[in-house]
């Protein structure tokens, strides 16, 4: 069967998917490596199933890892899935939601209302990660949600936090998307919120304005925001709810963005803009904003198919459910219904409090336990593993979505982040399941080789011209965009980044790409470029250039890049040196917003285990920084398998939200474990 595939494949791309050898580092055709496709796993030598010495604490500790992740698989169709913690914003925003639906669950607001209080810090203000400081929008949306909820600004704890507002420049300062809420409910004037046009969405694809040059999630949030903003809700809660916050009496605020003083710019460009629109908002040409209205409601109806909610995301979610309220949608209509139960879903109820997933998990979760588990032994053919791979099988995205404008396959393909999200299949992912079902065997009738195929082709499409890959779009890096003044939640692109690239390339390699083909070739010269000074890599997913680095090398290595090269060593060099002396590794969330704090911060099991991968990858098999960080997991380790990880290591938007994985702290130290047994005993041999 293996040998009839491989001659398939061989005969695939002798007549249809012809290397691109011009060198020119364009998008090229998608191409099969010469040998045939690595679609099955490697078996398993090392690990739990091997001999090994008994009693060893490394083996001790897998075991028992494994014993603790396997507990927690669903038993009904065989996934993963951990609690996916965003900051207190997502609460804030619940409450909010169900002043502006006019129907509050006083129970589950009162949970909310405990979590609110519960992560208030010393100051009175709210931050956005664990440890960090006080943040002008998560306070002034607690705020908010507190009075919503009935306390008065006369209780001490809301006094402190009205002072800690105060103290950071006010309600004004604010962000965007916070202001377009609070201008729902009256509490700050429409004239502060940047103009977002319905007609937006009339600009055709292609067009350099056009809301497919912005990011998946902008298009999520911006369409239905549109709607709203044409409509201008009023939600009669008291417009002087906040008047405590405003620096100067509210009808006294300046409105008027502040132009750069250095001449023309692009920020100059957008606020005349921005005026222009302003005006337009105030008397818009009736049919034209009619037809851009049905337009954008017809998107945010299509696209909420086959999803958990609009994008499966919590912003594109509520904001869908503010633009149907604002068109006048009844409480049974079947969108609305669907929309509200997928807020629902996201729920956490802990203790006497409860608090918000800003979406779920579980495609991401799933591929990535697989691969620790079978790294660190449990073979392919184990039963856990083949459900799981049954259940990964049956996600992959088979309708064209927005991605499909600019990247131009026979057959759609790809994986979501979430349980459903049929339009956003994502790189990242769909590299990490194609990584996971190599490493399971399934029955022939499951079709894992067509899916496979499928797959390849689709990641190999996704290739941007720069040589990288961005997470759920292709060339989409119009950098001038991230002016648009409703853009301050700066993540209005999807560009390439390193860890996604190093991350495409590791799967790649791992089917037998190698730098002999121009399209890897090319992602190895962006990553080349894009490699910091000290000789590590910006992370935009994870937290953060540990984890870009970690993404990197391991992307480096299976492709057959020389790991001896100055440019590798100089990484591995720079993850040694910021070992912390309890053997671990950990970066603070600050280091996004001052790169001097890189690679600085408690450690913390995720991060080392990204070290410890990175550092194995580029060859540092025994050494001193190796052995001193599998100690730390080894000592870290809980006496049920698992790890304690309070930290937020994970990104949403740089600057603006971040997140924490709760099973981070299990598989990818368990993965860091497995890899290096495997590597060691090789080694040893």
């Amino acid at each position: 069967m293996r040998n009839f595939l491989f001659n398939f494949f061989e005969r695939l791309e002798t007549n249809i998917y012809k290397p691109n050898r011009n060198g020119n580092g364009k998008h090229p055709s998608p191409v099969l490596p010469k040998h045939g496709l690595r679609y099955e796993s490697v078996p398993v030598t090392t690990g739990l199933y091997a001999s090994s010495p008994a009693g060893n604490p490394l083996d001790i500790t897998i075991k028992k890892a494994q014993q603790y992740i396997l507990s927690s698989q669903n038993q009904s169709d065989g996934h993963w899935v951990g609690i996916l913690e965003a900051d207190t914003t997502v609460t804030s925003d619940y409450i909010m939601l169900m002043h502006f639906l006019g129907k509050v669950d006083y129970e589950k607001q009162r949970k909310a209302v405990n979590l609110l209080l519960e992560h208030q810090l010393p100051d009175g203000g709210w931050n956005i990660y664990h440890g960090g400081p006080s943040e002008i929008s998560a306070s002034v949306k607690a705020y908010f949600a507190l009075k919503l909820a009935g306390y008065s600004a006369d209780e001490p704890f809301m006094q402190k936090a009205r002072q800690c507002i105060l103290d950071m420049g006010g309600i004004m300062k604010a962000n965007c998307f916070t202001k377009i809420y609070l201008a729902m409910f009256g509490q700050v004037d429409w004239q502060a919120v940047p103009a977002v046009p319905a007609e937006m969405i009339l600009f055709p694809p292609g067009f350099y304005f056009s809301i497919y040059e912005m990011s998946y999630w902008s298009r999520c949030i911006v369409v239905p925001l549109s709607i709203a903003i044409d409509k201008k809700p009023h939600i009669p809660v008291g417009d002087d709810l906040l008047k405590e916050l405003y620096l100067v009496p509210r009808n006294k605020v300046v409105y008027r963005i502040k132009r750069d003083q250095s001449g023309w710019c692009w920020h100059n460009f957008f606020i005349d803009a921005d005026s222009i629109f302003r005006r337009y908002e105030q008397h818009p040409i009736k049919f034209i904003r009619k037809i851009a209205l049905k337009k954008a409601e017809k998107w945010m109806l299509e696209h909420i198919e086959k999803s958990g909610g609009l994008g499966a995301i919590w912003p594109g979610i509520i904001n869908s459910v503010f633009a149907m309220k604002c068109l006048g949608y009844p409480d049974t209509h079947p969108a609305l219904v669907s929309q509200l139960k997928e807020v629902e879903k996201l729920i956490v109820y802990e203790a006497d409090k409860l608090y918000m997933q800003p979406c779920v998990s579980p495609v991401w979760d799933t591929a990535w336990t697989v691969i620790a588990l079978h790294e660190s032994g449990v073979p392919s053919t184990d039963p856990a593993l083949q459900k799981a791979g049954e259940w990964l099988l049956s996600k992959e995205v088979r309708n064209f979505g927005d991605w499909a404008l600019k990247c131009k396959v026979e057959e759609p393909s790809g994986w979501y982040f979430q349980y459903a999200n049929e339009f956003y299949p994502d790189t990242d992912d769909s590299a990490a399941v194609l990584m996971a079902l190599q490493r399971v065997s399934l029955p022939e009738g499951a079709h894992k080789e067509k899916t496979f195929l499928r797959g390849l082709r689709w990641i190999q499409a996704m290739q941007c011209d720069d040589g990288g890959w961005g997470a759920f779009d292709r060339n989409n890096n119009k950098a001038i965009l991230n002016y648009i003044p409703f853009a301050d939640f700066n993540a209005l692109l999807d560009p390439s980044t390193s860890d996604v690239t190093g991350r495409c390339l590791e799967f790649l390699g791992r089917i037998g790409f190698t730098k002999t083909y121009t399209n890897i070739r090319t992602a190895v010269e962006f990553l080349q470029k894009e490699q910091e000074r000290d000789g590590s890599w910006f992370g935009r997913w994870g937290a953060n250039y540990i984890y870009g680095t970690w993404a990197v090398l391991s992307g480096l290595l299976v492709v057959g890049e020389d790991m001896n090269k100055p440019y590798i060593k100089k990484a591995a060099e720079w993850l040694k040196s910021v070992q912390n002396s309890d053997g671990g590794w950990g970066e603070t969330i600050k280091s996004y917003d001052d790169p001097s704090l890189k690679a600085i911060g408690k450690s913390t099991p995720s991060q080392t285990a990204w070290a410890i991968l990175g550092l194995l990858h580029a060859g540092e098999i025994k050494s001193d920084a190796v052995e001193r960080g599998i100690k730390f997991l080894l000592n870290g380790q809980k006496e049920d398998g698992s790890w304690d990880e309070i930290e937020f290591t994970a990104t949403g938007f740089p600057k603006v939200f971040y997140i924490k994985y709760h099973m981070y702290r299990n598989y990818f130290p368990l993965f860091a474990l497995g890899r290096y047994r495997n590597l060691f005993q090789k080694y040893e041999v």
